[in-house]
C-alpha cells in the first residue's frame, strides 16, 4: 500500500531520519519503534504532508505523495492520529467529529452565506459519518458530552473516530496507547484489530513493547533515524541490535 525508499529528512546538521525504506503492509498491522529521538514521529510527519523529504521516496498505491499537503494526502486516504488528543473541550463530542468528513464536501463559501442546499446536504452527511465513527469506536452514549468531560481513555477512542470519519485507507497511529492502564490498552488494541478486520491497514508507533509484540504484523525499527532491523514480533524480540539499542535483555526472553 505504501512504498517507501531511500527517505531523508534533515534539519539543518541533523538527519531526523536517514535513507530509511521500507512497505507498508495492505490489511496488516505495522508498527515502528525505537528510542526516545529516533525519527519514529518525524517519519510519520513525511508521510502525511507535515514535512516534505529531503530526499527519497514515497508512493501510496503507486502515486508519489512526498511533498503533496496535508489535506491533499488526507484526500488519498491516509489519516493520522498524535501523540497528545487536542479536541475542542466546549464542544460536544460529536461537533468535534463533524469537522472529520469535511474534506470530502464540496461546499464553498458561497454556499456558507447562501445557506445552499448543497451545504445543508453536506452537514447532513458530515453528521452521520460522525455518528458511524463513534458507534464504531463505542462511543455512541457520549456523544452530546462536552469533549472536555470524557476520560483519556475516550479521548483515544475519539481521535480514533475522527480519523475514520475521513474515511481513510491507512491510519497512521502516534504512540495511541499513551497514558492509559493495562485493561485500557487492551481495549485499545482490539479496536486496532477491528480497524484491520473492517478493511484497513495501520500503521502504528508505540512504545508497549507488551501491547505491540501481541498486536504487530510486521515491526520496523529505527535508531539516530536509520532502519537497524524489519520482520516479524518474534524475530525482532531477539534481534541482537534491537536489544542492545531498545528493548533490553529481558525482553527477549518474554
Amino acid at each position: 500500500m505504501l512504498e517507501i525508499e531511500h527517505l531523508t529528512r534533515r534539519f539543518g546538521g541533523l538527519v531526523a531520519v536517514d535513507d530509511v525504506s521500507t512497505v507498508i503492509e495492505q490489511g496488516r498491522i505495522n508498527a515502528i519503534i525505537g528510542p526516545n529521538g529516533a525519527g519514529k514521529t518525524t517519519f510519520f510527519n513525511l508521510i502525511n504532508g507535515t514535512f516534505a523529504p529531503t530526499s527519497g521516496r514515497i508512493r501510496f498505491r503507486g502515486q508519489e505523495i512526498g511533498g503533496l499537503r496535508v489535506d491533499e494526502i488526507a484526500r488519498l486516504g491516509i489519516a493520522r492520529t498524535f501523540q497528545t488528543t487536542t479536541l475542542f473541550n466546549h464542544a460536544s463530542v460529536l461537533d468535534n467529529l463533524i469537522v472529520g468528513h469535511r474534506l470530502r464536501t464540496q461546499s464553498t463559501l458561497w454556499d456558507v452565506l447562501a445557506h445552499t442546499a448543497r451545504l445543508r446536504n453536506d452537514e447532513r452527511i458530515c453528521r452521520e459519518k460522525a455518528r458511524d465513527a463513534l458507534d464504531f469506536v463505542g462511543l455512541s452514549p457520549i456523544a452530546n458530552r462536552l469533549a472536555g468531560d470524557i476520560s483519556q481513555e475516550e479521548r483515544k477512542r475519539v481521535a480514533f473516530a475522527l480519523a475514520l470519519s475521513t474515511e481513510p485507507s491507512l491510519v497512521l497511529l502516534d504512540e495511541p496507547a499513551g497514558g492509559l492502564n493495562p485493561e485500557e490498552t487492551e481495549g485499545l488494541s482490539e479496536l486496532i484489530r477491528k480497524f484491520v478486520q473492517h478493511g484497513l491497514t495501520v500503521c502504528l508507533v508505540e512504545h508497549k513493547m507488551n501491547m505491540i509484540m501481541k498486536l504487530a504484523d510486521k515491526i520496523m525499527v529505527l535508531n539516530y533515524g536509520k532502519k537497524i532491523a524489519e520482520g516479524a514480533p518474534a524475530a525482532i524480540r531477539v534481534n541482537p541490535a534491537v536489544i542492545d539499542a531498545y528493548l533490553g535483555s529481558e525482553h527477549a526472553e518474554v
